[in-house]
């Protein structure tokens, strides 16, 4: 196959992982939505709290996309902002009681969900799909660096 070939592939194959959905088609919550419960989740197991900005950065997505995301979720009744007792300027994004449970809820339906992928698609077939997957980012990774420090020596 030629480079332009794989190129193509690759950039499908990669939107097309971005845009699956695991979570089931009666969810009560977008996956963004899920994803950023997730991380407030994440923090209050760990005993921490989180702000916005850092939820911004890991979920790969604008501030103001994450504020948005607060604001709707809070006039749902699933989270609250909560002033910094040190700063008032920050903010952290908490969870309400009740939303805990119904996030709990969803990722028992998606837990099933997987399970049942895994299933039908096979263990082994998901241990490789996995293996591959992580050896082909890491060596991408690598190259790519690899690629940025020839291409910065050639400028100067």
């Amino acid at each position: 196959m030629e480079n332009g070939k794989y190129l193509n592939k690759l950039i499908l194959t990669v939107k097309f992982l971005e845009e699956l959905n695991m979570l089931p088609a009666n969810a009560n919550l977008t996956q963004t939505e899920f994803r950023l419960i997730r991380e407030i989740v994440v923090e209050r197991e760990a005993g921490n709290q989180i702000i916005s900005s850092e939820i911004a950065r890991r979920l790969n997505i604008t501030r103001s996309a994450v504020s948005q995301l607060v604001t709707k979720l809070e006039k749902r009744g699933i989270v609250k902002r909560m002033a910094s007792p040190t700063d008032r300027k920050i903010f952290y994004v908490v969870l309400t009681e009740s939303s805990l449970a119904v996030f709990k809820r969803q990722c028992d339906e998606v837990n099933e969900l997987i399970n049942r992928v895994v299933e039908e698609f096979g263990q082994d077939k998901i241990d490789r799909l996995i293996e591959l997957s992580e050896a082909f980012a890491a060596l991408f990774n690598k190259l790519r660096k690899e690629s940025g420090r020839e291409n910065n020596s050639l400028r100067k």
